[in-house]
């Protein structure tokens, strides 16, 4: 897989606090892995609204951060006009804790269930491929 990054990326993982940069850099392992898990081609890593985000051809933005008014928390966003959290929520309900319906929240002391969200990040890679299907196949 060809990933292309953005110079201004590793900028904004380097500024964020010890404690909160494992647990963006882990949000940011498991994007790769699920995209080269499919078989994606290439991958685009760069930043929207400052965040760090990925885009793929046929899938939707995935972004991520933390920011220092919700110090103990961090969260992975999605396009919120998509289908994505609401069917997150119908399939993964007391798995995550969510912000409506354009985040997946995470509090800093807690484990990611990573087998759950490693889903979540699949559809929205594949999004414009199984966004017809029901749940986007979850």
């Amino acid at each position: 897989m060809e990933l292309k990054t953005s110079p201004e990326v590793e900028s904004v993982f380097s500024k964020y606090p010890d404690s909160v940069r494992d647990k963006m850099m882990n949000l940011r392992r498991l994007v790769l892995e699920v995209a080269a898990e499919i078989g994606l081609l290439s991958l685009e890593e760069t930043l929207k609204w400052g965040e760090p985000s990925f885009l793929a051809k046929k899938g939707s933005t995935i972004r991520m951060d933390w920011k220092a008014k919700s110090p103990d928390q961090y969260a992975i966003y999605f396009k919120c006009t998509s289908k994505l959290v609401s069917s997150f929520k119908l399939a993964y309900d007391e798995v995550f804790n969510y912000e409506g319906n354009r985040a997946i929240v995470f509090k800093l002391v807690e484990e990611i269930p990573e087998a759950e969200l490693k889903n979540c990040i699949r559809a929205a890679l594949t999004y414009h491929q199984v966004k017809q299907l029901p749940m986007l196949g979850l």
